[in-house]
């Protein structure tokens, strides 16, 4: 397995808020969902993304964006005319005025999953957001920029073409059949973004490509409890300790056991939040010789016990 089907794995959308929205320009429409990641895309015609702290970015047709963060955003047909937001799209899915007070759902409704002004407007614009959980999530948004834009010619169109035909039937297991698909596209535009020279991707995920780091981390993320030790990991790169060692700092700009203990601690963090396991079936599961060994190192990385962290976790549900 390797890092990023490792770390998406734990990311998955529950009950994501997906739909489109038709309009005729001027139009702009500001999103207040608090989500963890906003998937965008124009299905017809174009526009523009505007957030706090950066300059508007460019949507084409078909262009695929993710937004990290729960930080407000608008999407606009032109960033340069003051319009008014139609609607404001908020944490419970609603849509409000600039004052906040509730639409009508009659007021802008146009069908299952489908809002805006007329059903035959020049632009459409989908959206999916979710919130995310845990440690395992937080190490891939922290590594993404604001704002990440795979333009549609480097895009396969199925899966997005899949989503857009689901959003407006209305039937058993629909949200189940939402949530997989954005999912999909999720993946695959992410991956689609690392591979773009000018993408900024995380050191691990180049670093899995390498024929040296490669089978390494493979083999942390497929056994992670395993007494993996410098002299182990270097044998799965078919290297000395002295390469693999040296090789491995360069490309993730740390140590191999540092990056083990790590990511035994993330796989630690999410599962008390997931699960009802004991600290001592977790420490067995991630690598740790006991319940008092994992306690002593969660504490000393978070500053906060994994009782604490449990229950921390259990609250915000």
């Amino acid at each position: 397995m390797d890092a990023l089907t490792d770390i998406l794995e734990h990311i998955r959308s529950a009950g994501a808020l997906i739909g489109q929205n038709l309009m005729s320009p001027p139009w702009s429409i500001r999103f207040d969902e608090g989500a963890s990641l906003t998937l965008v895309t124009l299905l017809c015609g174009d526009a523009w993304v505007v957030s706090h702290g950066m300059q508007p970015v460019h949507l084409r047709k078909l262009d695929v964006a993710i937004l990290t963060g729960p930080q407000p955003f608008s999407v606009t047909s032109a960033p340069d005319q003051q319009t008014p937001p139609m609607y404001v799209v908020t944490k419970e899915g609603a849509c409000t005025d600039g004052a906040g007070n509730v639409l009508a759902e009659e007021s802008v409704a146009l069908g299952v999953r489908t809002c805006g002004t007329h059903l035959n407007a020049e632009h459409a614009l989908l959206t999916g957001s979710f919130n995310t959980q845990g440690r395992m999530a937080e190490r891939l948004l922290s590594s993404l920029p604001r704002l990440v834009v795979v333009p549609h010619r480097h895009q396969r169109q199925a899966a997005l073409e899949l989503l857009e035909s689901e959003i407006v039937r209305d039937e058993p297991g629909q949200q189940a059949m939402l949530d997989r698909l954005l999912d999909l596209v999720l993946i695959q535009t992410l991956r689609e973004w690392f591979s773009l020279p000018e993408a900024c991707a995380p050191r691990w995920y180049h670093a899995t490509q390498d024929p040296i780091v490669g089978p390494a981390l493979r083999a942390i993320h497929d056994e992670p409890a395993r007494p993996w030790t410098v002299e182990t990991l270097a044998c799965e790169g078919r290297v000395s300790r002295a390469t693999f060692a040296r090789r491995f700092a360069d490309m993730l700009g740390e140590p191999p056991i540092s990056y083990l203990a790590e990511w035994r601690l993330c796989l630690a963090s999410d599962l008390l939040q997931r699960t009802d396991d004991t600290l001592d079936s977790i420490a067995r599961q991630v690598g740790y010789s006991s319940a008092f060994a994992l306690s002593a190192a969660f504490t000393r990385r978070y500053d906060l016990r994994p009782s604490q962290h449990r229950a921390l976790s259990a609250a915000r549900t």
